[in-house]
This record gives C-alpha cells, sequence and structure tokens, in this order.
C-alpha cells in the first residue's frame, strides 16, 4: 500500500494491521483510529502530521485519523458515525473524521474534505486501536488546592480571542520571572493554541490530545475533569507558580457550559478573564458568569482591537479591561495581579 501520511492525534501508533473486513458492520467510538482514502479537497487541504507541521494531502493519499466529533460554530459540527457510510468527511485538521452535520455558511461552495473508509486499524489480537489514554495513566479528578495559581481563560464565543488573552497572561508572568504552564481542557484536536501560548512564554503547553481524545464534544464532565488532573500532573513537571487553562468555544457550549457550573472545578481557579469579540457581548458575558459567582477579573479579547469599543466597555463596568500591551506592561499587570512580587520563582 503506498506510504499512509500520519495525523498528529495518531502520533503514537505504530504498529497495527489494516482491517478491511469489518468497516461495514462495525460501529466506531471516539478515538478509534482507521486508514482512510482522500476523495477530494475541501476546507482542509493538509493535516497535521505526527511532528506537528502540516502534512498537504491528495485525492488518492492514505491517511491515518481517528473518528471523533466537533463543534465549532464558526466552522464544522460532526459526529462520529452509528453505521457505515461510503463517504466521511474531514471535520479537524488533527486528523478528527466523522460524519458533517452542519458548517458554518463560509465554507458552503468548498465544503469539507472527502474521504473514504479503508479499514480499522487493529492490533495482533484484532482489537480496534484507539487513541485516548493509549500509553497515558488516567488520573482521577482531585479538587484539591494546589501549590501554584490557576487562571481559566473563557470566551463569549468561538473566536472571541481567549487563546491570545492566556497567551499574553503567560507572557505577562513569564515577564515577571515566573514559571507558566498552559493546559487546553477542551476543544478539536490542533496544536496550534499550544505553539502560541509556548511561543508567548509558558515553559510547557499541553493539551487534551495527551490523553488520546481527538476532541472533548459530548465527552462527560467526569472524564473532562480527569483529563484535568492527567493534565496537571504532566506540567507539575516544571513546578509551575502558574497555570493558566483555557476552555474552547463560548460559554452556552455544552462542556463550556457545565465546566463553569461545576463548583469544585471553579473553587480551584483564582481568577477568570473573560475574552468577547464586541462590546455588547462583554455585558451578556459578565451577566452569565456574575450569576454563578464566577465575575470575571479582566476583560479582553477581539474587541480590545478597537479603541471605540474598548471604551464602550470601560464606560459600561468597573472591570479592568486589557489591551495585548497591557498584559506586558508591569503597571497595568501589578494592578490586576497585586501579589505579583510574593510569587516570582527563586532561580
Amino acid at each position: 500500500m503506498k506510504a499512509i501520511k500520519k495525523s498528529i492525534i495518531t502520533q503514537n501508533i505504530d504498529n497495527f494491521k489494516i482491517n478491511r473486513k469489518m468497516r461495514r458492520f462495525y460501529v466506531p467510538k471516539s478515538g478509534d483510529v482507521a486508514v482512510f482514502q482522500v476523495l477530494s479537497i475541501g476546507k482542509h487541504k493538509a493535516v497535521q502530521g505526527e511532528n506537528g507541521n502540516n502534512t498537504y494531502i491528495f485525492p488518492g493519499d492514505k491517511i491515518l485519523a481517528t473518528f471523533g466529533t466537533r463543534y465549532a460554530s464558526a466552522q464544522f459540527e460532526g459526529y462520529v458515525p452509528t453505521k457505515y457510510y461510503t463517504k466521511y468527511q474531514l471535520l479537524g485538521q488533527g486528523g478528527v473524521v466523522g460524519v458533517l452535520e452542519s458548517l458554518h455558511a463560509k465554507f458552503e461552495d468548498i465544503g469539507p474534505t472527502q474521504l473514504k473508509l479503508i479499514g480499522y486499524a487493529v492490533d495482533d489480537e484484532n482489537k480496534v486501536i484507539n487513541t485516548i489514554y493509549n500509553g497515558v495513566e488516567r488520573i482521577q479528578f482531585n479538587p484539591i488546592k494546589r501549590p501554584y495559581e490557576m487562571y481559566l481563560s473563557v470566551g463569549a464565543s468561538m473566536d472571541s480571542g481567549k487563546t491570545t488573552t492566556a497567551a499574553f497572561l503567560s507572557r505577562g508572568f513569564m515577564m515577571q520571572k515566573k514559571k507558566v504552564a498552559f493546559i487546553k481542557l477542551t476543544g478539536t484536536v490542533f496544536t496550534k493554541d499550544c505553539s502560541i501560548v509556548r511561543d508567548c512564554g509558558a515553559r510547557t503547553a499541553v493539551d487534551f490530545s495527551y490523553c488520546g481524545y481527538p476532541s472533548t464534544f459530548l465527552h462527560s464532565t467526569n472524564e473532562i475533569l480527569d483529563i484535568l488532573e492527567t493534565l496537571l500532573d504532566r506540567v507539575e513537571r516544571i513546578n509551575p507558580d502558574v497555570v493558566v487553562i483555557e476552555i474552547a468555544d463560548g460559554l452556552l457550549q455544552r462542556e463550556t457550559k457545565s465546566l463553569i457550573n461545576h463548583k469544585p472545578f471553579m473553587n480551584l481557579m483564582d481568577g477568570v478573564l473573560l475574552s468577547c469579540a464586541d462590546s455588547l457581548s462583554v455585558n451578556s458575558g459578565i451577566d452569565k458568569l456574575t450569576k454563578i459567582n464566577q465575575k470575571p477579573m479582566l476583560l479582553s479579547g477581539m474587541f480590545t482591537a478597537s479603541p471605540l469599543m474598548v471604551n464602550e466597555v470601560r464606560n459600561e463596568t468597573d472591570i479592568p479591561v486589557f489591551t495585548l500591551d497591557d498584559f506586558t506592561n508591569k503597571i497595568s499587570f501589578s494592578s490586576v495581579f497585586p501579589n505579583i512580587k510574593e510569587l516570582i520563582s527563586v532561580e
């Protein structure tokens, strides 16, 4: 068979056989690994390869990917199939494949990249290989206070700027000589967010795909909390002073809504940062969080690119509004984080 291009979610899958016979009767689960052939190119012209770089794909290519779900209000909605299909769709560049349910209007003309299932990747016992906790120990959530500070970056919606907020928060702490770790807790596998935050100054950055999840959409809150505990165990190797956590999509999204309403989870946080795309969504975001006693300590996001919207928000609330420059301004930063000197690491 022609060389198979591995996607990053399958980076740890080396030894497998291809079972073609079971493709018509086996009902896959999230994380199940399979070999697909590219039929046509749509939105995704590449998969993120096992080294994190883009691996461009063309009709006829074979790729190793996993079945999974996706919730992305500005891109695709898709699910793990419950029956055999002649075509499947590439839902995410990290290697998530499923059945498309809906897509944003901006992609209607191009559509998703279309795939054909060649066969499932199986082990020596003919069992379908699954990436979830494959080679990684699952650690049960323990809601105890940690010896480091934890900050949560949330957004009013997808593409509101919450990753940039997390990245520049990490940079602000780094400039104050603090060791920062970043965790992307929910979403669909794609390492760009971790790379951005790492480039901004985080000593280590990791996401849910470390535990083998192609996506966290439709997984239970208990599962996601165990992912958090497993990832905290991973980043604690650097003895961080601060852990910055990002949860994907908006405040109304299923997993995000569940997490921000989970008191043991939220009690771990030393503060919540809210990112918004425009000034009006700031009001609704503050209202949502305040009603659950999680008033944000800081506001940022896409709206801060507009001085006019910044002024609109500042006229509406006394919560500090941070532009990107404010995160790297010592005076502005210390006004929100007054205990910064007490938390500086001894290098």
